[in-house]
């Protein structure tokens, strides 16, 4: 089953430098600038018939999601991988996100307060991803709880890639998903 991307808001917050990282990664070649609006890539195929991707510059243009959108329809169909798993890569923020996982690390805790940094267990773009976050108080003894239990739980927060680790700042509504309580 192959999944479409239409998330306007997930799509607009694609970055272009990241996208143009990756494009450069994966063989492509910057064929055209378009003043400071957007550079034409073209596929390393030297066909006249060879793939390209308009990638704007500019996120705040009211057409960035249906380029991002093409962009992900083109590269999952030459590179035979989903859009989940490209937009994976691509990812480098969402805010306001609610994430679901399994507490798999509890780090040494702070010495001055009741706090640490846990490690979740959760699905980003169609993958199993490690997530880590720092929680406090009442929210780190649910992590603990969680942990011991092995109990899913739910978080909201902004999902940050920082040097292909993904990290939720600005942790809120860290709750142990109440399906699996007794």
């Amino acid at each position: 089953m192959n999944v479409t991307i239409k998330d306007i808001e997930l799509l607009k917050n694609l970055q272009p430098q990241q996208i143009s990282y990756y494009l450069e990664a994966k063989g492509w070649k910057q064929a055209q600038q378009i003043d400071s609006r957007a550079i034409i890539w073209t596929s390393s195929d030297i066909k006249p018939e060879a793939p390209q991707i308009v990638l704007p510059l500019n996120s705040t243009l009211p057409d960035f999601p249906v380029s991002m959108n093409l962009m992900l329809e083109t590269l999952e169909i030459i590179e035979n991988r989903s859009q989940l798993e490209i937009l994976a890569d691509l990812i480098t923020g969402l805010p306001n996100t609610t994430l679901q996982g399994i507490v798999i690390q509890i780090h040494t805790p702070n010495a001055d307060k009741l706090s640490g940094e846990i490690t979740l267990l959760g699905v980003i773009g169609d993958k199993l991803r490690k997530i880590k976050t720092e929680l406090a108080d009442k929210d780190y003894i649910l992590a603990i709880k969680s942990y011991q239990e092995r109990l899913p739980v739910f978080c909201t927060g902004d999902l940050i890639k920082e040097n292909q680790v993904f990290i939720v700042k600005n942790t809120r509504n860290f709750t142990l998903d109440d399906q699996w309580q007794n």
